[in-house]
């Protein structure tokens, strides 16, 4: 039975004709199941949390020029305001996570929320890149609580069919956060001017999270664990932060060869210890933080690849055609904004017909709509290094509006499919690792293809040229995500075929 919704008819049982896909709703194979009030609510807090927290690092893309010249802020200044918050983001999901598996996730969502909006405040008014950093970093800890609550508490909340479309729901709502971003942005600075425009960006998230706060005071579940294990693996969350910072830190703050050795040696080192503890931690009696279910699926474990190089290759991408736009080639804030504009359009459409598209073509969808992306990205950057200017943000514009289709097909898709491998005592946490994956992601391809762009641009090699070896880049790691996709598809159809574990949790059936 269903917390907030009352009895929930059973998941239909996946057919060889869809490819693995649930059932769509409404179509032959089971009825239609519908919200009833309280789970409208509860969905309404969680895509609001959400949309609030996700948008604010889409919407700054587009200030990044005007906070630089009004603070004076330098290149790595730059990179720790707009990479440090994935950093402390990445931080805080697993922690997060298993906290609110363990105690109830109601009041870590609120508290996370009031933080963020507390500390958006503080970024408005900041004189020094300094106290910016500061702020950013704190308000990427509140993110990151909430967030992690947020793929929990659908998970606790919704069975069967509303589950995975409020899965879907909730990750269609950061993927239009993230496109919506850039326009929102424009318009701002362009009404108020670069100056107080940037400033007024951070404020824009102190209304939406006042208000977010108070629905979820009042509409989210009472808190209560959802795991039937309540002990708590303090060592092994522990290990993880470690683990994240030693992954995240060089690529927010580059330190060197020497360095990059000593992070490297260091995150193996992690990545042995966390391995050895969760097994040991096992023996005990004891229930590891990482669920065993997850270390042992394959389709969890490709699927989460797929999101990290696509979350990846996507803001990156979206960070230095903002500063492409500005920078070479002199547009206003509004300007580059209307170029961003129809990626959130289409990814709104492509994202509300992706079921249909996968009830017929299953899992292919993801591939193919990696595919899409990694081309508009190599396509960006051959047109901006050798068609003329004044058509050639028209051009773009174009392939902005396929990126936008292609990854509204595939982005909420693969989360679905991901988070199907998940065991119902670890809701959070499996969503909190995949989070926390893509959020790495964001920090290493922000970092580095940011970092690609300043030093072409600096050297000599001009913008165009230097969009172009970030645009190829971008499109190489989102061919990552189709090999990983395409690895995934078959991981997948092995389970199935076995008859494997594909994730048994509440409301679901296994897979014939």
């Amino acid at each position: 039975m269903s917390a907030a919704t009352g009895p929930i008819a059973k998941e239909p049982e996946e057919s060889p004709g869809n490819g693995g896909a649930p059932e769509e709703p409404g179509k032959p194979g089971g009825p239609k199941e519908r919200f009833d009030a309280a789970g409208r609510r509860v969905l309404l807090v969680c895509v609001a949390g959400g949309f609030t927290t996700l948008l604010d690092q889409s919407v700054l893309n587009t200030s990044i020029p005007a906070l630089r010249e009004t603070l004076h802020a330098g290149p790595a200044d730059l990179q720790w305001i707009v990479a440090g918050y994935s950093l402390a983001f990445g931080l805080a999901l697993i922690p997060g996570g298993r906290l609110g598996d363990v105690k109830g996730r109601k009041w870590f969502f609120v508290t996370g929320l009031a933080l963020f909006t507390l500390v958006s405040l503080v970024s408005a008014t900041a004189t020094e890149p300094g106290v910016l950093i500061a702020a950013r970093l704190l308000q990427g800890v509140g993110a990151g609580l909430v967030n992690s609550q947020m793929i929990g508490t659908l998970q606790d909340v919704f069975d069967g069919q509303l589950r995975a479309r409020a899965l879907g729901m909730y990750a269609v709502t950061g993927g239009l956060a993230f496109t919506l971003g850039p326009p929102i942005g424009g318009a701002v600075l362009a009404l108020a001017g670069p100056e107080h425009g940037w400033r007024l960006t951070f404020l824009l998230n102190v209304p939406f999270g006042l208000a977010t706060v108070a629905l979820a005071a009042r509409h989210l579940p009472k808190p209560r664990p959802s795991a039937r294990n309540a002990d708590l693996d303090v060592l092994g969350l522990l290990l993880v932060g470690a683990l994240t910072l030693a992954l995240m830190l060089p690529f927010v703050r580059p330190p060197g060869w020497t360095g990059w050795l000593a992070f490297a040696a260091a995150a193996l080192l992690l990545l042995g210890a966390l391995a050895w503890w969760q097994r040991r931690y096992a023996r005990s009696g004891g229930h590891p933080l990482i669920h065993p279910a997850l270390t042992r699926s394959a389709p969890y474990a490709l699927g989460t690849a797929t999101a990290m190089a696509q979350f990846g290759s996507s803001l990156a991408a979206s960070l230095v055609l903002t500063m492409f736009l500005q920078d070479g080639l002199g547009l206003s804030p509004m300007g580059a904004a209307l170029v961003a504009l129809p990626s959130a359009v289409a990814m709104g459409v492509a994202s509300a017909l992706a079921w249909r598209v996968v009830q017929r073509y299953g899992r292919r969808t993801v591939t193919v709509g990696m595919v899409g992306s990694a081309l508009a990205m190599l396509f960006s950057g051959l047109l901006a290094h050798w068609a003329p200017a004044a058509v050639l943000p028209w051009l773009l514009a174009l392939l902005q509006l396929l990126g936008g289709a292609s990854v509204g097909l595939m982005g909420s898709t693969n989360q679905a499919y991901v988070l199907r491998h998940a065991p119902a005592e670890a809701a959070g946490v499996s969503g909190a690792i995949l989070q926390m994956a893509q959020r790495i992601a964001a920090a290493v391809a922000v970092s580095a293809l940011s970092g690609v762009y300043l030093r072409e641009t600096v050297g000599g090699g001009g913008h165009r040229s230097a969009y172009l070896t970030a645009s190829v880049v971008c499109a190489a790691v989102a061919g990552l995500a189709v090999l990983a996709s395409v690895f995934a598809g078959r991981a997948t159809a092995r389970e199935q075929h076995d008859g494997g574990p594909v994730a048994m949790s509440r409301g679901r059936t296994p897979v014939r």
